[in-house]
Formats: structure tokens, sequence, C-alpha cells
């Protein structure tokens, strides 16, 4: 065996052990201690030496290196400190020798994985089994081989009581997962027993409120379990509830005397007495061979202090536990405790923002397209969900909205600058604005809420925001849109072609005065049968690729949708494709395939502003609705609205007056545009008074009516039941 490095080598092996050669002389433990001995006898010596008997200068020896080839067999080692004893690593054999038959599976596969991918796997908390059967804690490391050379250097760290306890906090709490976080803690105590088990309070599970709930009612969950192996059926897993006895039991046995404490049941006998119902002991004893075990509360400290959940370690039966190690356990899960805290808080606040993303995406399309929208959040121990949202909405003139924004961020500050954006932007669009005239307006908002003197966003800024809106005209086939600073939609058309729409770089949202540019309006023609993408960042961007390619492989990936798929579906498996399940940003797309209306469901007439256009536009209106075989009240109701609202617009505009009627599946839509630029407004006149009658007769003869602004002029528009 060689335990001695070449000078000249700079492979990870002979550099860690050059490091161990300042500590632990060539001619093993008899060199240690003044023996003359050739080398190979104090390796003999140091193998035969018992792990609770070290040679006394050198019990603090704690490292040791292994070298593997390509099929995960031992070639060289260095393990001459007195705690690595009993590890009988011979040439040849394979480093699955030295692992407990449950953790092959795993540690092999980590192995290989480091082979193939050439990335170091580094401080994995891992048992080695001895030739006497007992098992040694040790950090280990797995490095790939310096080129030319092959395999991997396998480092260990025993770990010692304190060295282990650093290493465990250090590990806890690098993740805001709450199960992440649990797992960590229970791989840390696998070291003080043979399996370990964090149950969580389902409060805590679900980030819910802990503190102002009875501990009496504590429902336990199980949040991680080691080692990973196949377990027997009734045997509570991660994700699992524990039986309600169970959970009593052990919120009951660490709160004696109404103060959390950690107890030992000391062997097989009284655990199965504590525990009573053979289901329960089916469901919590992990095996025949356990026999004691230690449960220790996660206390969240306070008045009165709040039991987050139970750590448990299981032993075997010649293995109690003392005092000291108890101690340290205690020591290992108070210190970790506020960890899980930690991480059920960042889950109430992702639960809480996760809900209001979902209340904002769109339920439905309407008659004239069909939409899909996926929403994938980051992952949990991001810095939270963030700003991305979509919506979809009907307007009452029969266009829709398709808006996507990205809103700068993360957390509750970002989801509220979110829903602000989003519900303005819907109110200003369902009242006729154009989408230039949306993003003005969300352009001041954002400026606003980054104004600390308002009070409005304290310790959070939005400037930087991104927002796309496009409105889709069923009967012109028409896409109108404006950009605030976002990436470009992407549209399909029939045959196929697939392309980003051409629109204007802009700065976005907030952006400062001397950098600020108008919202510029592109139109684009989306025939029946297109298919437009909405979608945030998170979807396209990829740290191996430029956002340009990004862009280009949703355009390859959308343009696969096939016109007879499902929208939905075909949204989910444009996600899969593009953006892994695991990621550091939201992933927000919505497709929309247009639909609109049939030639025949609608009439279109310009009539010029002279006195006989109100008598032209019944007579057109008429005749319409007979082709249409309209009957009952809409047939004598409508041509008089129209006839009052083209009225209205002689009276009170010029140029040309355009007449347009939609048959839609529940009514009539009629709209009258003209170039004056005054609202019209309803009034209460008196009995006599002539002046805004047409206005009355729209009210009380429609579902709704409104206006909406042109770059010529408005259009006043009216909903009316068939």
């Amino acid at each position: 065996m060689d335990s001695t490095p070449s000078p000249s080598s700079s492979s990870p092996f002979d550099l860690v052990s050059s490091a161990l050669g300042r500590y632990i002389p060539r001619g093993g433990a008899e060199a240690a201690a003044g023996s003359g001995d050739a080398e190979g006898e104090g390796d003999r010596t140091t193998r035969g030496q018992g792990p609770d008997n070290p040679a006394p200068d050198r019990q603090d020896q704690i490292l040791g290196v292994v070298n593997l080839d390509s099929d995960l067999r031992i070639t060289r080692c260095n393990l001459d400190a007195p705690v690595f004893a009993g590890l009988d690593a011979m040439a040849g054999s394979p480093f699955a020798d030295f692992l407990p038959p449950r953790d092959v599976p795993t540690v092999t596969r980590r192995l290989r994985q480091v082979l193939e991918v050439g990335e170091a796997h580094v401080a994995r908390i891992q048992r080695l089994r001895r030739g006497d059967g007992s098992e040694l804690v040790v950090s280990m490391s797995i490095l790939p081989a310096a080129p030319p050379q092959k395999g991997l250097t396998v480092s260990l760290i025993a770990m010692a009581t304190r060295l282990h306890l650093y290493a465990a906090e250090t590990a806890i709490g690098t993740s805001l997962d709450i199960g992440e976080t649990a797992q960590s803690l229970a791989d840390s105590l696998l070291a003080w027993g043979d399996v370990a088990a964090v149950d969580l309070d389902f409060a805590v599970w679900t980030g819910e409120g802990v503190t102002e709930r009875p501990q009496s009612r504590i429902r336990l969950r199980r949040a991680a379990l080691v080692p990973d192996r196949v377990w027997p059926e009734g045997y509570v897993t991660p994700g699992g509830d524990l039986p309600s006895d169970a959970s009593r039991l052990l919120a009951q046995a660490v709160r004696r005397d109404d103060a959390p404490q950690a107890i030992v049941v000391p062997d097989r006998e009284a655990v199965e007495r504590l525990l009573g119902s053979p289901r329960v002991i089916r469901a919590l004893v992990p095996s025949d061979r356990s026999a004691s075990v230690a449960c220790i509360p996660l206390v969240l400290d306070g008045t009165p202090p709040v039991v987050l959940g139970v750590a448990e370690v299981w032993r075997r039966a010649d293995s109690p536990f003392r005092d000291s190690e108890l101690f340290d356990l205690q020591e290992l899960v108070a210190r970790t405790a506020h960890h899980v805290d930690l991480a059920r808080q960042h889950q109430r606040e992702h639960t809480q923002v996760l809900a209001l993303q979902r209340r904002l995406l769109p339920r439905s399309g309407g008659d004239t397209l069909e939409i899909a929208s996926v929403y994938q959040p980051a992952t949990p121990d991001s810095a939270g969900v963030g700003g991305d949202w979509v919506n979809s909405f009907p307007l009452p003139d029969g266009r829709t909205a398709l808006v996507v924004g990205d809103v700068v961020g993360h957390g509750l500050g970002a989801a509220a600058a979110m829903g602000q954006l989003s519900m303005e932007a819907r109110a200003l669009l369902s009242a006729g604005l154009a989408p230039d005239e949306v993003l003005e307006h969300l352009d001041e908002t954002v400026t606003l809420l980054d104004d600390a003197e308002s009070g409005l966003a304290a310790g959070y800024s939005a400037l930087g925001s991104t927002c796309c809106i496009a409105l889709y005209d069923p009967v012109s086939h028409q896409v109108t849109l404006s950009s605030a600073g976002h990436l470009p939609p992407v549209l399909v058309l029939p045959n196929g072609h697939a392309g980003t729409l051409a629109v204007r770089p802009h700065p976005g949202l907030g952006a400062e005065f001397a950098l600020r540019e108008p919202f510029d309006v592109h139109t684009f023609d989306a025939p029946p049968g297109s298919l437009l993408a909405l979608y945030t960042d998170g979807l396209v961007e990829d740290r191996t690729l430029s956002i340009d390619e990004g862009i280009s492989r949703l355009s390859d990936v959308v343009s696969t949708v096939h016109p007879w798929d499902t929208l939905q579906q075909a949204a989910r498996e444009v996600v899969s494709a593009l953006a892994p399940v695991r990621q550091r940003d939201d992933v927000t797309l919505l497709l929309a395939r247009m639909i609109g209306y049939r030639k025949g469901d609608t009439a279109t007439w310009r009539l010029p502003a002279r006195e006989d256009a109100p008598a032209r536009a019944r007579a057109h209106v008429s005749a319409l609705l007979r082709r249409w075989h309209t009957t009952g009240h809409t047939r004598d109701d409508v041509p008089l609205l129209v006839s009052e609202l083209v009225t209205n617009a002689v009276r009170f505009a010029t140029g040309p007056i355009t007449i347009r009627l939609i048959r839609t599946s529940h009514g009539l839509l009629c709209e009258v545009g003209d170039t004056g630029n005054g609202r019209p407004r309803l009034s209460r006149g008196d009995l006599l008074d002539d002046g805004g009658r047409g206005l009355q007769i729209l009210h009380r003869l429609t579902n709704r009516w409104g206006v909406r602004w042109t770059d010529t002029g408005k259009v006043v528009w009216a909903d009316v039941a068939r």
C-alpha cells in the first residue's frame, strides 16, 4: 500500500497525502512513538490498533485519502491515522467494501457522477464500515483526478464531535426550502445513530403561524428521513403524516412539565410500552434491531417556547446513548432550530405570493380566441416567488387584452407591486385607453412606488419593471401592441412561419427622466389560426445561450404546436422543453390561439356626417337584422340605438361616421365611430330637456356601453342582449 506521495506529483491524491505527511510520520504509528521499525511494519501496526486506543500523540489526526480507478477499485490509500484503524483497504478491492450495504447504491451513483461530469462532490456526511462491523462517521469529498490521470480521489475527515457540530451547523440553513433544511438536519443527526428522522408540525410544514395555536394539538408530518432506503410497508416516510396517536405521544413526551425537553427511550421494551399500538410501532420504529431512541424537540425561543417539531435518532441495543452524546444532540438541534423557523417564514411568504400569482392567471379567453397559461415558480430556496404575471380578459368593446409583466425583485414587495400594476392595467384597458396610454400610467405608478416619502413601498423599488400589452381585434384580425422594456412576443402564422414581433426596445417602467421614451404602438396581422406567445425572461434565459438564442429556441418550439393540439397541454410541453423544473427565476407563458369572428357575423358601413345619416343607418341595420333572422325586441331596439348614436355623432363631430355591427354568442355589439374628441356623459336632465336623450335611450336599451379612443377620434360601443 502506497502511503508516501511522489514529490513531483500534483494529483489530488498526492496533494492531500502531502498535507497528511506533515501530520503522519512515514513509519506509521510506531514511528510516531519513536520506534525504528520499517514503514510497512508501522502500517500493519496502525491497522491493528483499535479506534478507542490511538497513539497518545496522534489522537487528533483525522485526515485520510483513497485513490480509485474508473472501476471504483482502490489503487492507493493513506489511512495511517489511528481513527481509521479497522478499515481494511487493500489494493484492488472495491471501495464499496468500505460502505454499509444500504449506502452502496447512493454512494456509487455519486462516484460515477463525478467520474462522468468531472465536478467535485464536497463534504458529504458518510458512514464507513470497519472490519469488525462497527462504523465510522466521516466527511467525504469526491475529487476527479487531474488530467491526464484517470479515476477519483476520495478525501476523508473523521468527524470528531466538535468538528461535526461545526460542519452540521454550517451545512444546515444554506437552503430556504423547509424540506431541504430538515433533510440537512437529519443527515447531520445520522452521526449519532443508525436512523434519523425529522418530524415537523404540519403548521410549520405549510408555513402557517405557530405561536397563536395550542401546542397540545400538534400534528406531525415527516419532513426528512435518513438513510435513503426501501422502507417496509406502513413505515412513515417523508411527506407522510404520523398517526394521530404517535403525534400526540411525541408531543406529550417532549413537553414534560409543560416545557420542551429531550427524552431517551432506552430499550425496545420501553419503546413498545410507550407507543402501545402495533400500528404506531410499525409506523415509527425503523427495524427490529432499533432498540433505543432519542427525541429532541425543535424549539422556537419565546414566552412560552414553541415546539416546531421533533428530531428522532434511533440506535441498536448494543450502543446506548451516553449523556455526552445526548448533550451534543441537544446542542445541534438547538443551534439549527431557528433555520427551520426561517424556512417556515419563507414558505409562508412563498405560499402567499404564489396564491396571488395564481389568482392573476387568466381563466378563459372568450369566444374569439383560445388561451392557455403556465406559471412555474422559482425554486423554494431562491429569493422567493418573483413578480412575473400574465393576464387575459375580454374588453367590453369585444376586443381581448393580453398582458404580461415582470416586476423587479422577489417576495411580498414584488407581489404587492405586481398586483397593483396588474389591476391598474386591467382597469385602464377596460376604460378604453390605448396600450401606450396605459403604459404611461403604469410608468407613473412605478415612479410613485419608488418614492420613499410616499411610504407605499418602504424598502422596495419596482424601477426597471417591464410590461407588454397586446389587444386583439377579432373583427379586423389584428393585434395592437405596446411594450415597456419587455421581451418581444412570438407570433406563429397559420402557415407555420414563426418569429418575434418587431417591437422597438424601451428602457422599461420608471426609467430616469432623461432616459424616458414614448411608448410606441405596433399593429400586426394575426389571421385566424395564428398563435401568439407572451412570456417572461425566465423561460428563455440560459447561462449557456444568449438571450436572442433563447428566444429563437422558443420560436422553434412554439412553431411545432399543431392547430389540433390542446392548447393547455401544448403550453406545458413548451415550458418543459425550455425551462428546467428547478430554476432561479419564475417562468411564465401565455399562449393565445386566434379565432376571431366569421366574416358573415360582422358588417361595417361608412357614412358622411349629414342630416340623412341616421335614417340611412337605420335602413342598413334593419336589413342586416332581417338577414340574421333577428326577432323580438332586439329587431326594434338596435336600429333605434344606432340611429341615436349616429345623430349624436352628426351633431358634435365632423368627418365620416363608421358603423360596425357584430353578432356575438350572447347578443349584438354596436359601434359608432366619429372624429370628435368629446366624451359622452350620462346626466339627469329635466323632463322637457331634449339634450342627452340619445344617451338615456342608450343606457336603457343596453347591458353596458362605453367609449374607446382612437388616433382619429372615438368609438362609442354598446352591448345588446338577444
